[in-house]
């Protein structure tokens, strides 16, 4: 077994290869990023992670998290090359972070259901801030319906939410109703803005992810708008030229194949 086999074996190992390409013989790109340059890369290879658990393929997961880990790793070498901290902190920090957050498990608190450990969990958060605000932390870069959660279930820990489900789906109706008065861009702007966050708030109470939801939704509808654009094309009809009731039964027509295909 040659050196560099033996290295992509070890953790030790693939940080010396990071290393290597960093290094004043390595790879030009890799020599050329930054912590800025590199951050569409961690947003996208976490995003193709996600895409891999939700097609169950563990395979593809394997493959994403190990792209995944790359771009931790190219962080904490950039970051070890200015003095900023080594991946030996990062990993300090975390395993603090575990341990002092599941002090049911390495301490003597009592936490015995997942609500009770999300519970201590939100409260040690709320410790560690100290006097910040409920909503310091919560990154920026948040895909927009993830953000909207964060932020309403961080208030409703506070304290500040609806105290009934019938409450939240009021503040919805509420809100769709005042979009459909909008008349003016800015105000259709401003009012789908808090209809959609409503809807959120809804889907908190409801315990779904309102991201997670979309997202299967907009998938669903990918798959089913390619089978009306395959029959479409088997059919000989232009969908922007067929009418309402057509586009429907092709549209009802690949829902049928669709439940088929799964049982």
């Amino acid at each position: 077994m040659t050196s560099i086999e033996r290295q992509t074996r070890t953790f030790a190992g693939l940080r010396k290869i990071v290393a290597t390409l960093r290094g004043p013989d390595g790879c030009p790109w890799d020599r050329a990023q930054s912590h800025r340059s590199l951050r569409h890369h961690m947003s996208e290879e976490a995003s193709e992670a996600i895409d891999a658990i939700d097609e169950g393929d563990a395979d593809a997961l394997k493959e994403e998290l190990g792209d995944l880990l790359l771009q931790i790793l190219l962080h904490a070498q950039i970051a070890e090359e200015a003095g900023e901290f080594r991946i030996g902190d990062v990993i300090e920090s975390l395993a603090q972070k575990l341990v002092r957050r599941h002090p049911h498990v390495f301490d003597d608190a009592v936490a015995e259901t997942p609500d009770a450990v999300v519970e201590q969990w939100e409260e040690i958060k709320r410790e560690e801030r100290g006097g910040e605000s409920a909503l310091s932390g919560i990154p920026s870069a948040l895909p927009a319906l993830a953000q909207a959660q964060t932020v309403q279930r961080r208030a409703g820990n506070a304290g500040f939410t609806w105290e009934t489900e019938e409450q939240a789906w009021e503040a919805l109706d509420e809100e769709l109703a005042e979009l459909r008065a909008a008349t003016t861009p800015e105000q259709r702007r401003a009012e789908a803005g808090d209809a959609i966050f409503a809807l959120a708030n809804v889907a908190r109470f409801l315990d779904v992810e309102a991201e997670e939801a979309l997202r299967a939704t907009t998938r669903r509808f990918g798959d089913l708008f390619r089978a009306v654009e395959g029959m479409a094309s088997e059919q000989s009809v232009d969908l922007r030229k067929a009418n309402l009731s057509t586009k429907l039964e092709m549209w009802e027509e690949a829902k049928k194949r669709s439940l088929k295909q799964k049982v």
